[in-house]
């Protein structure tokens, strides 16, 4: 079974930065690819960037965040994070880590098998 604990969410000003954290536990960190997806209130998750399994030589972004954010992983402390840096008032949600364990590191919700409970990151005017 795999845990995962986002962090690093809370209120900042459009424009700003944030970057969130997400550890795992419970298995070996790197053979998992990982993803983090955002929900707002009425709407089912939406990918926003993955990273895949081992040395996250493939990362993969949403078309709207690409060159804003930046994910990266740390196999020997079993963290990913994504750096978002320009923030706009729509980057506003729950943001949450997930693990799939094909290694790929997909866009695709289903293809995740954990997830984390959620941070909530909210971008004001």
């Amino acid at each position: 079974q795999v845990q995962l604990v986002e962090s690093g969410g809370g209120l900042v000003q459009a424009g700003g930065s944030l970057r969130l954290s997400c550890a795992a536990s419970g298995t070996t960190f790197s053979n998992y690819g990982m993803g983090w997806f955002r929900q707002v209130p009425g709407n089912q998750r939406e990918f926003l960037a993955a990273i895949s399994a081992g040395g996250g030589r493939a990362t993969h972004y949403k078309a709207s965040v690409k060159g804003r954010f930046t994910i990266s992983r740390d196999n020997a402390k079993n963290t990913v994070a994504p750096q978002m840096n320009n923030l706009k008032l729509d980057d506003s949600g729950v943001y949450f880590c997930a693990a799939e364990g094909s290694g790929y590191g997909s866009f695709r919700a289903d293809q995740y098998d954990y997830w984390g409970q959620g941070t909530q990151v909210t971008v004001s005017s």
